[in-house]
């Protein structure tokens, strides 16, 4: 392997889902270039995503939005940035959709093999973590007070971790402190959209409509899941995964209000509205998430407001019950679902209330994209941490000790 080009420049690869992104990072903190072809309108049609089509459609896209992303980056710096200036190339290990996955590892290994660089592998849901930490360091803000309690929320995944730093190298450690224990809170927007007729992804289109809604005409309680204490030590299904440690775990549970909107729906003669709703967006693909207010009722928009009310204030209320219970002393909380307005209103006032940092991502760096992948790849390059030549893809890869 050839020696460092000791510019610190490092290509992220990120494909786990339906987003084709790359992007070019240096040290860790500034992003030149970022590129993301979305998959949105294609998986539209079909109300989520298909895995099949996304594995498509990253071979289609991951050559040309690499080329972008080194051209931007040459753009950024000033000088034509090439590929051995690279120190390495980053690209996402999972957790993800094993084909998708599969398409951007196999670029990136093809990548490093012929350039003799170093390839990193990365946890997708650690790279959330570090877009919150990169923009930070561009800010030039004083770095967040460890430990950090993160909470990463997205379509697929809904997780609490407490993130410490150590060693000479900053290498990062993380403890799973909490999971949903059934849907992610973004695909329960997903499919409470689509229940009402809305739009896909549910999560712009619910959000967009609630503030036109009263957030407590309708009550949703949540089944209480008691912090749980493992014992057992038992060796997990998954052998990326460290063994369960003791201590406290905050876990979450959406798919019950899904069940319960499905229910108001059903005791409240909605289905009419809803498929003259449904018609009408498919009949002016035009019509904005802004606009689809003529088209509710406005039992229709308090049944919104009170569904996304609840939904934060669930996640909200665990978070903080973590951070106090494991004596977090910041708070991060990225994923898709941190570009929610609401989300990022009520954890701000609560956090200033309790005097305790918290940070998000920009709206770019809330979805999926490779600036985090090679912002996270920052402290594995210092410590050497490289993939071995048989990585492959680990759809269900979990991240820090449990």
């Amino acid at each position: 392997m050839r020696e460092s080009s000791g510019t610190g420049l490092i290509l992220g690869i990120e494909s786990s889902c339906d987003e084709t992104a790359a992007a070019v990072v240096r040290s860790g903190t500034t992003a030149l270039s970022n590129v993301v072809a979305s998959q949105m309108s294609l998986h539209a049609n079909y109300g989520g995503v298909v895995p099949e089509l996304a594995s498509r459609e990253h071979l289609r896209n991951i050559v040309p939005v690499v080329r972008e992303a080194m051209s931007r980056a040459s753009a950024a710096a000033g000088y034509p940035v090439t590929f051995a200036d690279l120190d390495a190339v980053a690209v996402t290990e999972g957790p993800g959709l094993a084909g998708a996955l599969l398409v951007g590892i196999t670029y990136a290994k093809a990548l490093t093999f012929g350039l003799d660089k170093p390839l990193i592998a990365v946890n997708h849901l650690e790279g959330h973590i570090h877009a919150v930490l990169m923009e930070a360091s561009e800010r030039s803000e004083a770095p967040m007070e460890l430990p950090i309690l993160a909470l990463v929320v997205s379509g697929g995944h809904t997780h609490l971790y407490l993130a410490k730093q150590q060693g000479n190298d900053s290498t990062w450690t993380y403890r799973n402190v909490g999971h949903t224990v059934d849907d992610a809170a973004g695909e329960a927007y997903d499919k409470v959209a689509k229940l009402l007729g809305l739009g896909y992804p549910g999560g712009p289109w619910i959000d967009a409509l609630a503030p036109k809604g009263n957030p407590r005409a309708v009550t949703f309680t949540f089944s209480e899941i008691k912090p749980r204490i493992y014992r057992d030590g038992s060796a997990p299904a998954n052998k990326k995964a460290p063994p369960r440690s003791q201590g406290p775990h905050f876990d979450f549970s959406f798919s019950g209000i899904k069940t319960a909107v499905l229910r108001y729906v059903e005791t409240h003669h909605l289905r009419a509205s809803i498929e003259a709703r449904r018609a009408a967006l498919s009949a002016d693909p035009s019509i904005t998430q802004k606009d689809a207010a003529q088209l509710c009722d406005q039992q229709t928009l308090d049944l919104i407001a009170s569904f996304q009310h609840a939904v934060v204030g669930n996640l909200l209320r665990q978070t903080l019950a973590a951070a106090e219970s494991l004596g977090a002393c910041s708070i991060v909380v990225s994923g898709g679902v941190a570009a929610n307005s609401e989300l990022r209103r009520r954890f701000q006032a609560e956090a200033d209330r309790r005097g305790l940092p918290i940070a998000f991502p920009s709206l770019a760096l809330s979805t999926d994209n490779a600036a985090m992948i090679a912002a996270a790849a920052w402290p594995k390059l210092l410590a050497h941490d490289f993939a071995s030549e048989d990585l492959g893809a680990t759809p269900q890869l979990r991240l820090g000790q449990r």
